[in-house]
């Protein structure tokens, strides 16, 4: 019954992004001969795949999280948190399938930075901010702080490093945070805050920011590796890819899940003897939802890869290559809103929020907002290809503009914020959305290097300035609501003030001889 729930669920986020390229292959974008059939069995195949993984995440992934949550807050030494909290960052991210999937199209293009060097430089980033934001729930570090010094840092690399590998750099922060790390990242989080905090209330703002704050390491190691590779990659261009045979798909696909489960499960069985001891009925229980979801990426992978991966990359050089190319820019709004809804680990989060803050922050509200502000980050990236414009003339303003909101939110949106930045760019974003745009650059004879990639990073960007927006809006309503209270709370004293002054003019009235008296000569 759970499962069909999911499947419902999933059925009516995934559909529309099907029926959008079907409507678009048979009117102005064809796709190449036996191409749709193969989208359409993706799609399905994506549909299964993120039905189980999130009755999976469910039963096994996120109680995981929370248990090595708890016992974290129990250490007494912050060098316990800062090393392990590092090698479960590194380890985790540098299993995530969907960085793989960004290092393998990245290092195609790129001849100087391989796949494993993009990999093992982005996962030192986020292990090492990982240990930051331990630190931060820990000890009730500012989340706000943490932000401004690392975006800091951060946009003085910027005008240092490569300007081939800004856009990726970017794009890796949002990448770095998909469907494995986000549900054992956040349920690890929510352990130790809940844990830690004294209150309820620090426990829901303390239960986010870390996967923001996972998002952040990728960005500031890849342009430190910036700093040193700075070839000209002018004649850079991405090859148009053709789809990949299940059979070829699927052995390749089941072992990189295996990668990035297993270091997962290692740690939580040296936690397990160490330190939780759990029943072997308890254990069996996680054992299934590992195994649901494990089984669920798969699907979910095989899906992406075999429809959705080649399908984009020849919509978008199909809708760039017309004569009113600039179609890709409403095409872009339109697949930003919709292809959001399919990213599992926004769904993970939507969820966790509206557990969290008690239905305070409703998952429906939630996926609306994200969807729209990723449409109009879409549409920019598609902009961006169109015009050549240089990415900081988006970045800079946007990250300002998210900074700037930060003194006027509530702690719990700016987490919420960073955090949905980082789930909305995860497998989705980097097995469509970044084809897509990878075709249309090619088609317009743009340099995918900077101009194709960094659509990600739009992606990521868009959910700090709507959340937060949200959180105003949120705010504002509050405000107004506590002034009408405190008004008619000031009208109802008024009110018994003068009940209490009539009654007592009354009284005195009864107890005064001198009235009674001239009553009685009246009569």
């Amino acid at each position: 019954m759970q499962l069909l729930g999911k499947f419902k669920e999933v059925l009516i986020s995934v559909l529309p992004v099907t029926l959008i390229i079907i409507i678009l292959h048979y009117t102005i974008a064809p796709l190449a001969p036996g191409m749709l059939p193969k989208f359409i069995a993706g799609s399905a195949l994506l549909v299964i795949g993120l039905s189980l993984f999130l009755l999976g995440t469910d039963i096994g992934v996120l109680p995981m999280g929370e248990l090595m949550g708890n016992t974290l807050a129990k250490s007494k030494g912050y060098i316990f948190l800062v090393i392990v909290g590092f090698f479960i960052g590194f380890m985790i991210t540098m299993a995530e399938p969907d960085l793989h999937v960004l290092g393998e199209q990245f290092g195609i293009i790129n001849p100087y930075v391989s796949k494993a060097l993009l990999l093992v430089t982005v996962s030192a980033g986020a292990g090492l901010f990982v240990s930051i934001g331990l630190l931060r729930t820990a000890y009730n570090l500012s989340l706000k702080r943490i932000l401004f010094v690392g975006y800091a840092i951060v946009f003085a690399l910027v005008f240092f490093s490569s300007r081939y590998i800004l856009p990726v750099s970017f794009d890796s922060g949002g990448v770095t945070t998909g469907p494995m790390t986000v549900p054992f990242a956040v349920a690890l989080y929510i352990g130790l805050a809940h844990m830690r905090s004294s209150s309820a209330k620090e426990s829901e703002d303390d239960s986010f920011g870390l996967v923001g704050l996972m998002s952040l390491g990728p960005i500031a190691a890849m342009l430190a590796l910036g700093l040193v590779f700075k070839q000209d990659l002018s004649g850079a261009f991405y090859n148009l890819g053709n789809s990949i045979s299940l059979s070829a798909l699927l052995p390749r696909l089941a072992r990189e899940v295996a990668v990035a489960f297993l270091p997962m499960i290692i740690i939580f069985l040296l936690f397990q003897i160490m330190y939780l001891k759990l029943a072997p009925r308890k254990l069996l229980r996680l054992g299934v939802g590992i195994l649901f979801t494990y089984i669920g990426l798969i699907i979910f992978l095989l899906g992406a890869n075999y429809g959705f991966l080649p399908a984009g990359s020849q919509l978008g050089e199909q809708l760039a290559s017309l004569s009113y190319n600039w179609v890709i820019i409403p095409a872009g709004i339109i697949l930003g809103f919709t292809v959001v809804l399919a990213e599992p680990a926004v769904w993970v989060l939507t969820q966790q929020i509206e557990r969290i803050t008690a239905g305070l922050i409703p998952k429906r509200v939630m996926l609306v907002t994200l969807s729209i502000g990723i449409a109009v980050a879409v549409g920019l990236a598609m902009l961006r290809i169109y015009t050549g414009l240089h990415i900081l003339w988006f970045l800079i303003p946007g990250y300002a503009l998210a900074l700037l909101l930060m003194n006027y939110v509530d702690t719990i949106f700016i987490a919420i914020a960073f955090d949905s930045g980082g789930v909305a760019s995860g497998v989705m974003a980097s097995t469509f959305v970044l084809p897509f745009a990878l075709g249309a650059c090619t088609a317009v004879k743009g340099n995918v290097l900077t101009d194709a990639f960094g659509a990600v990073a739009m992606i990521a960007m868009a959910p700090l300035i709507a959340i937060q927006l949200l959180g105003l809006v949120f705010k504002i309503k509050r405000v107004k609501a506590e002034a009408e209270f405190a008004e008619l709370t000031k009208i109802e004293a008024e009110i018994e003030a003068e009940e209490e002054d009539l009654l007592n003019s009354q009284s005195l009235s009864e107890n005064n001889p001198l009235q009674h008296e001239l009553e009685d000569t009246n009569e």
